[in-house]
């Protein structure tokens, strides 16, 4: 049987619930039920599933939290090529605008790693990352203002990031409550889960083939 000339997921526009939570980040760790989880609509098309990826937000910004498994080799983590690291990467356009193919300065990327940071290396890491062929950037945003945890265990790792409204360029739930979005996590050892479109395709710079996030109480 020939293969496809199209993915499936290249022939819808994925929109996907995420919940309101009031209390985003604490001296705890947070705790985002089933009804936050965010689906990998590559499942479509037999890509690899291994991670469970959950958001929620608030006025404050939003949260994400990272459970992968199954993994047999340490996590490779480089402050200096983080798009090439083990970690999560969202992408967030504030306008959810859908008809253009350059970054606009409301498109966000942003990469959290589970280690990576400090010199040595062995602290979690948030940070915005350049969107290739952007008419446009948003905001500068200091890593320090990205807040992230992260715990390594034999077989994978967890990882919460909170992205402050201060860091989003345009953020505004009320006027603006629907958010263009794509995630991916991205392993060495276990390859690539996406939202919906796998790295054939060029979601990492064009925000035409993002999905959405609806903000829902």
């Amino acid at each position: 049987m020939s293969e496809p000339l199209l993915a499936s997921t290249f022939l819808f526009r994925f929109s996907v619930p995420c919940r309101r939570c009031d209390s985003l980040w604490s001296a705890k760790s947070a705790e985002l039920g089933r009804e936050h989880a965010l689906p990998s609509f590559g499942e479509l098309e037999g890509r690899p599933q291994f991670a469970d990826v959950r958001s929620a937000w608030s006025p404050d910004g939003l949260l994400f939290t990272l459970r992968v498994s199954g993994k047999r080799q340490s996590v490779w983590c480089r402050s200096s090529r983080i798009e090439d690291s083990d970690g999560l990467h969202v992408w967030i356009d504030t306008r959810d605008t859908h008809n253009i193919h350059r970054a606009s300065r409301f498109c966000h990327r942003f990469g959290f790693l589970p280690v990576g940071g400090t010199a040595a290396e062995d602290q979690p890491l948030g940070r915005l990352l350049v969107i290739d062929r952007a008419r446009e950037n948003p905001k500068s945003v200091a890593d320090s203002a990205l807040r992230v945890r992260a715990a390594v265990s034999a077989g994978g790792y967890s990882l919460q990031a909170h992205i402050p409204a201060a860091a989003l360029t345009g953020f505004d739930p009320q006027e603006h409550p629907r958010l263009g979005f794509t995630y991916a996590v991205i392993d060495r050892e276990l390859g690539w889960q996406t939202f919906s479109m796998g790295p054939e395709f060029p979601f990492d710079e064009d925000p035409s083939l993002w999905g959405s996030l609806e903000l829902v109480a």
